[in-house]
């Protein structure tokens, strides 16, 4: 990694100041594939207000001298929406005891320095230092391989998620409601999650 990269753990308050940038970057990074978000500016705000108002939750920045190039969230399951929350109630997991990473983003500049590992280790750490976590788990969407906008030299990150020790339950499934960059209104998206015995 670049010795100018600078990676730091916030949460609460302390985040107030770089929430305009971070929505910004979510909206820029999801508009490609496999998320083709046509992002809206306030909901980023508002959504990026949960982890402000959420003391247990975390934002990972990646930081290019002053400016901000990644960012990774996470917060507790339990303050979660029910949307996500109810694949694991339903398969008998305690919400109580799985930590959810939300999303990374990373400049496209920036990739393959090693930030998406730090990413994830700083993630685990935030869940390590709350402390009583079984399970640590994100979800991706899920798109056909013949999908119009789907690049040809496009590599999913399973081999990466694998190598973290995250494995893919199937069972463990959700919907996301965004507009995609085609479409001229929400559509429902299928989300699978995948998951990790905490070994901290």
């Amino acid at each position: 990694m670049s010795k100018d990269i600078r990676i730091q753990r916030l949460s609460g308050e302390a985040l107030i100041q770089y929430i305009p940038e971070l929505a910004r970057l979510r909206i820029e990074v999801f508009r490609d594939f496999p998320y083709l978000y046509d992002g809206d500016y306030e909901y980023e705000k508002k959504y990026l207000q949960t982890y402000i108002n959420c003391p247990e939750s975390v934002i990972v920045l990646a930081f290019d001298g002053d400016a901000i190039i990644g960012a990774s969230t996470a917060i507790p399951l339990k303050y979660e929406t029910d949307e996500v929350k109810k694949p694991f109630v339903e398969n008998g997991y305690n919400p109580e005891e799985v930590f959810y990473c939300g999303e990374s983003v990373l400049n496209k500049a920036y990739r393959g320095l090693g930030i998406g590992v730090r990413f994830f280790e700083q993630r685990e750490a935030h869940a390590a230092d709350l402390g009583g976590f079984r399970h640590i788990t994100f979800c991706c969407v899920e798109r056909p391989l013949d999908h119009p906008r789907r690049p040809a030299d496009y590599v999913p990150l399973d081999a990466f998620w694998n190598k973290r020790g995250y494995v893919k339950h199937p069972e463990l499934k959700t919907t996301y409601t965004w507009k995609d960059l085609d479409d001229a209104a929400e559509t429902a998206k299928p989300m699978t999650f995948w998951l990790r015995e905490d070994r901290a």
